[in-house]
């Protein structure tokens, strides 16, 4: 075993160097520290890297999932079925549409939205589904898109990941994507929504800013929100796609580290990755069988944090939580979204982290485990 960190592991750090640095400078002395040049420029890149027609930047990745349900026609009275995995921004744009979200059961091994659940769910006020790219692992989209329903994507941990050969912003009617700082092309904050769609792109680029026209005449011609992404924003995103290469090579070594160095611990189990999709390692999840480790996901993360290894939870079912359990008490149950609830836990993975971080929670990990499950 190696010895005891004696500094604290964060969980996912954003890579950053002198390059960002200067693009935030040169952006703030350029004048435009609004969407600007920079912005655009950034869009143009990303309709080439996600292989779309139409790549929209906006301030967030959940103003890119509003706009893009509001985009495909969401309204109120309607529902839009999703995962109970992931985090409630996913179920909030749904209620900011005035729609009602529908929870859908996932599977065991990727915990990704099942679609053979899906069908019984769909009815006549079904107007989008939103499944749940968890971790970086494309969902199973065949099947969803055979449904006949508009598909909106949250994206979000998935902006490196191809389906079936194919990037993900061109399948659907729209993917969402996220710029935060823990994601893998991250900007602090910001979004994008990608699509084939030209009514969609349209529809979202004229929601996302409210004005037509120059300074002295101008128009509202839509609904409209204050959705934009900045050029000091867009700068670093620009840093950090260059580096999307390097940076994925980085996560995807971790995740091979992980792999081996938790391979035989009983009880502890990685999420599944479909050989015939490119997975964007954006998050390393396992799974804490409490009868076989010895003790709960819980207990392995406060015994982590003793060891100065923070670890995370992707994610807490969204149909417990307290605004949701309320909201809707006919929800029904979801047995493995409930059951994974209590079990996931995320390691530390980013390409701040040198190999001997990752070496260094690989060890702590073995040595919790070593001491709970006996």
């Amino acid at each position: 075993m190696r010895t005891r960190r004696s500094t604290l592991l964060g969980f996912q750090p954003p890579a950053l160097g002198e390059e960002e640095v200067a693009a935030v400078a040169e952006a703030l002395r350029s004048g435009w520290l609004t969407t600007g040049p920079r912005a655009a420029l950034l869009e143009q890149r990303m309709e080439a890297f996600l292989e779309a027609r139409h790549v929209l930047a906006v301030s967030s990745g959940t103003a890119a999932l509003h706009l893009a349900l509001l985009a495909v026609g969401v309204g109120p009275g309607d529902e839009v079925i999703t995962s109970p995995i992931t985090w409630p921004a996913t179920a909030n744009v749904i209620e900011h549409c005035g729609a009602v979200p529908v929870f859908c059961d996932v599977r065991e091994g990727d915990l990704n939205l099942d679609p053979a659940l899906l069908a019984p769910l769909v009815s006549e006020r079904t107007r989008a589904i939103i499944p749940v790219h968890l971790a970086g692992q494309p969902c199973d989209l065949d099947a969803i898109l055979a449904l006949g329903v508009p598909v909106v994507e949250d994206a979000a941990h998935a902006i490196e990941s191809r389906y079936r050969g194919r990037k993900l912003g061109s399948i659907s009617d729209a993917a969402c994507f996220s710029l935060y700082a823990t994601k893998n092309i991250p900007a602090g904050e910001g979004g994008l929504v990608a699509t084939d769609r030209d009514d969609v792109a349209g529809a979202v680029r004229a929601m996302r800013l409210t004005r037509r026209g120059d300074g002295a005449r101008y128009d509202q011609v839509s609904r409209g929100f204050k959705a934009n992404l900045s050029d000091v924003l867009a700068a670093i995103a620009l840093v950090q796609l260059d580096r999307v290469e390097a940076h994925g090579e980085a996560r995807k070594r971790q995740f091979a580290l992980y792999d081996e160095g938790l391979s035989g611990l009983p009880g502890i189990t990685p999420l599944a990755r479909d050989p015939r999709d490119v997975h964007a390692h954006h998050l390393y999840v396992v799974r804490i069988d409490a009868a076989l480790a010895g003790g709960t996901r819980d207990d392995y993360q406060a015994a982590l944090a003793a060891e100065l290894v923070s670890a995370s939870i992707h994610f807490l079912p969204v149909h417990r939580l307290t605004w949701f359990r309320e909201r809707y008490p006919r929800q029904a149950p979801l047995p493995i979204a409930e059951r994974a609830g209590e079990e996931v836990l995320s390691l530390p993975l980013s390409p701040a982290h040198a190999d001997d971080d990752i070496l260094d929670a690989i060890d702590a990990v073995r040595r919790v485990h070593a001491r709970l499950a006996g």
